[in-house]
C-alpha cells in the first residue's frame, strides 16, 4: 500500500539548485533512509515532505487517512512551557480522546457523552498514553516533566522533540538526524524501538550502524538522479560499487566507439545524406555518455604536523568537580605517541569538561595537568565554530591565514584549500549563514586542520556530516600519525578510529578499557551473563520452618470488615483483568508495542493481586 508519492519535485535557493525533478514512492511499513552529499538539500526535502517548506515545482501526495510526524534537526519550543505541556500539545486521535474523557470526568457527566468518550478511548488506544509517556521520557532521560524548556540543554530539547514524535506514534515518521544528542545507550534503545515498530519511516542519518539495523530501503540522490537500493547500508555499498563499475564500463565502451565514429565524421564531406545525419545524431548521444564523469569523493586533507617530543600530556592525581558533582577523582594517565582514545559515557558525566581541561579552558580542582612543549592541539568542539555575521566562506579561511604551509615545503592559498575541502570557486564568496549544517561543519573542520595539530581532539565530529565526508575523514585519521581523542556517538566511527576507551562511569570514576566500542559492549554483555550464571549457581538456603504458638483469635473491627469486603471485590476484578490480559498475550494479534504495554500491565496486575490476596488472608483469619 502506497503511503507517499513524490513526483518531479524541484527546489532552488536563488542561483543554487538543490534538487530537480526528484521522484520516488514509499509503501506502508518501509523504513527508508535518504543519502546525499551536504548541500544537496536533504533537510529542505524533509521540510517539504512535512509541509513546512513547499517545493518550487512537483507534487507531494500522502494517502488520505494517515498521520504524519516530523522530527526537525533544530526544534524550537516556547521557552516558558514545561515538558509536560509540550507533550500535551501532541495533536493525535488518542490525545484528543483523552482530553474529551478528562473533560467529561471534570463535569461529572455520566450520560451519552461520557460513554462515547470511553468508547473513543478504547478505539484509539488512549488508555495506554500515560504509560507510554512515562516509558519514553524515562528512556530519553526527561523524567522531570515540570522542567521548563528554558532550563533544558540543546541536547535535551532535541530529545524532547524526539519524545513528542514517538509518543504521537504517527503512521508515517520523518526523522532528520534522530541520533544527534543521544548517548550510546539511548541510540541502541531507539534502534530496537524503531526496528520493532509498525511505523513507516523516512529519515536522514549519518549513523551507519543505525542505517544497517533499522533501514530496509536506501534512496541516494547523486547528480540530480535518485537511485533506489532495496536493502540496508551494507547492501547499498555493495550495489553502489556495482552500479559505478557498470557505468564506468559503459563510459569506456562509449569512448572507444566515439573515437571510431569521430574518425568517420572527419572523413565525410560537408554535405551529408539522411543516413549520414542519423549517424551524426547518434554520435552526439554517444559523446554525452563518453564524456560523463562519475563523481568521486575526493576531499583532500593534509596536515603539516609538528614533531612530537618525549613529553605529550600527563594527568597527575587530577580531581575535578562542580559543587557536589564529581567529574574526575584522582585521575592518573600519561599519554603516549600515536595514542588513539575514544571517550564514552552518558550525557552529563563530564566528557566535554575533560576535553576542556586538556586544552586549558577548565582548571582542575586538585592535581596537575602537564602539556608537552611540542604539542599543538587541534580542537573540534561539539558546538562548532562561531562565524561572524555576514562573513563569507573565503574570509573565514583568510582570517586565519592566506597561505597555508603543507608537508615537504609546499604551500597553497586559502582558495586552493577550500577547493580541496569540496568548496568549489562559486561558493567561496557565499555567506556562511547560507551554508547547510554539514557544509558549516566541513568548513570548521578545515579551520581546525589549518593549525597543523599533532594532537587532535574531536568532540562529535560526525554530527551533520554526510556519509561521504565521514568516509574521507576516516581515511585521513587512519593514517594520521599524531595523538587522537574522540568523543562520538557514532559507533561505526569509534570502532574504526580508537585502540582503547576511557569509559566515564559517573561519580568521578573513569575506566580504561582496551579495545573499541563493539568489543566493550560484548564484554559488558558477557560480564552481565557471567554474573547471572554465578547468581543462579549459588545453592539456595533451605528455609527452617519454626512453628509459632497460635495467638488467640481476634475479632475484626468495623474498618477491617469494610476493607475485607472491598478486597474481595478488588481481587475478583483483578482476576478478571488478568484473564483478559492472558488472552491478549496468547492471541498473537498484538504488535511489539502493544505486547510490551500489555506485559507491563500484567506485571502491575499480578503484583497488586499478590498484595491484596496476602492482606485478604490476614483478615480472613479473624473471620
Amino acid at each position: 500500500m502506497n503511503y507517499l508519492s513524490v513526483e518531479n519535485v524541484s527546489k532552488r535557493y536563488g542561483d543554487r539548485l538543490l534538487f530537480q525533478e526528484v521522484s520516488f514512492g514509499i509503501d506502508k511499513g518501509q523504513k527508508v533512509a535518504f543519502i546525499a552529499k551536504n548541500g544537496s538539500g536533504k533537510t529542505t526535502l524533509l521540510r517539504a515532505l512535512a509541509g513546512i517548506e513547499p517545493p518550487d515545482a512537483g507534487n507531494i501526495v500522502y494517502r488520505n487517512d494517515i498521520t504524519v510526524g516530523f522530527l526537525a534537526q533544530d526544534q524550537v519550543f516556547e521557552p516558558t512551557a514545561t515538558i509536560q505541556e509540550i507533550i500535551n500539545q501532541i495533536d493525535s486521535p488518542a490525545f484528543r480522546a483523552k482530553a474529551s474523557y478528562e473533560a467529561c470526568l471534570a463535569k461529572g457527566a455520566d450520560g451519552d457523552d461520557f460513554h462515547e468518550a470511553m468508547e473513543e478511548m478504547e478505539r484509539t488506544g488512549a488508555w495506554e498514553i500515560d504509560v507510554r509517556i512515562e516509558s519514553i521520557l524515562s528512556k530519553l532521560k526527561l523524567k522531570d516533566q515540570s522542567k521548563k524548556v528554558s532550563q533544558l540543554s540543546g541536547g535535551q530539547i532535541k530529545r524532547l522533540a524526539l519524545a513528542q514524535v514517538l509518543i504521537f506514534q504517527p503512521d508515517f515518521v520523518i526523522l532528520d538526524e534522530p541520533t544527534n544528542h543521544l548517548d550510546l545507550d539511548m541510540i541502541e534503545w531507539l534502534e530496537t524501538y524503531l526496528e520493532s515498530t509498525n511505523m513507516t519511516l523516512f529519515m536522514v542519518t549519518h549513523d551507519r550502524y543505525f542505517l544497517e539495523r533499522v533501514c530496509d530501503v536506501i534512496l541516494e540522490l547523486d547528480n540530480q538522479t535518485i537511485y533506489r537500493y532495496k536493502g540496508n547500508y551494507s547492501y547499498y555499498l555493495e550495489k553502489k560499487a556495482e552500479r559505478q563499475e557498470i557505468e564506468q564500463a559503459n563510459i569506456d565502451k562509449a569512448k572507444n566507439l566515439m573515437s571510431t565514429e569521430l574518425e568517420w565524421i572527419r572523413r565525410q564531406p560537408k554535405a551529408r545524406g539522411t543516413k549520414s545525419k542519423s549517424r551524426v545524431d547518434a554520435f552526439d548521444d554517444l559523446k554525452a555518455v563518453a564524456t560523463k564523469k562519475i563523481a568521486k569523493d575526493s576531499m583532500e586533507m593534509e596536515v603539516n604536523m609538528t614533531r612530537i617530543g618525549s613529553k605529550i600530556l600527563e594527568f597527575h592525581r587530577v580531581k575535578k568537580s562542580f559543587g557536589d558533582l564529581p567529574i574526575l577523582n584522582k585521575f592518573d594517565y600519561t599519554f603516549k605517541k600515536g595514542e588513539r582514545i575514544g571517550i564514552i559515557g552518558k550525557n552529563g558525566v563530564g566528557k566535554s569538561t575533560f576535553l576542556n581541561m586538556i586544552i586549558g579552558k577548565e582548571e582542575p580542582t586538585e592535581g596537575k595537568i602537564i602539556v608537552g612543549d611540542t604539542i599543538v592541539f587541534g580542537y573540534y568542539s561539539q558546538q562548532g565554530m562561531q562565524f561572524k555575521p555576514g562573513q563569507r566562506v573565503i574570509d573565514a579561511v583568510k582570517d586565519i591565514a592566506e597561505i597555508i604551509p603543507l608537508t615537504k615545503g609546499r604551500k597553497i592559498t586559502a582558495s586552493q584549500l577550500l577547493e580541496r575541502f569540496l568548496f568549489p570557486t562559486h561558493m567561496h564568496y557565499q555567506y556562511i549563514e547560507k551554508l547547510s549544517g554539514g557544509e558549516k561543519r566541513r568548513l570548521y573542520l578545515l579551520t581546525v586542520f589549518m593549525a597543523n595539530p599533532n594532537f587532535l581532539i574531536l568532540d562529535e565530529p560526525t554530527n551533520d556530516l554526510d556519509v561521504f565526508t565521514i568516509n574521507v575523514l576516516e581515511d585521513f585519521l587512519l593514517n594520521y600519525p599524531g595523538c587522537l581523542i574522540v568523543v562520538s556517538h557514532d559507533r561505526f566511527f569509534m570502532d574504526k578510529m580508537v585502540d582503547h576507551l576511557f569509559v566515564f562511569k559517573g561519580e568521578g570514576e573513569v575506566k580504561d578499557y582496551p579495545g573499541n566500542y563493539t568489543l566493550y559492549r560484548k564484554a559488558l554483555a558477557q560480564e552481565k551473563k557471567d554474573k547471572k550464571a554465578l547468581k543462579d549457581s549459588k545453592p539456595k538456603a533451605t528455609p527452617v520452618l519454626v512453628e509459632k504458638p497460635k495467638a488467640p483469635a481476634q475479632k475484626m473491627t468495623y474498618k477491617e470488615k469494610v476493607e475485607f469486603e472491598q478486597l474481595e471485590k478488588d481481587i475478583e476484578a483483578l482476576e478478571h483483568e488478568k484473564a483478559k490480559l492472558t488472552e491478549q498475550l496468547s492471541s498473537g494479534e498484538l504488535d511489539n508495542n502493544e505486547l510490551m504495554e500489555v506485559s507491563d500491565r500484567m506485571t502491575v496486575v499480578v503484583d497488586e493481586l499478590d498484595e491484596k490476596s496476602m492482606r485478604w488472608l490476614e483478615l480472613s483469619e479473624k473471620v
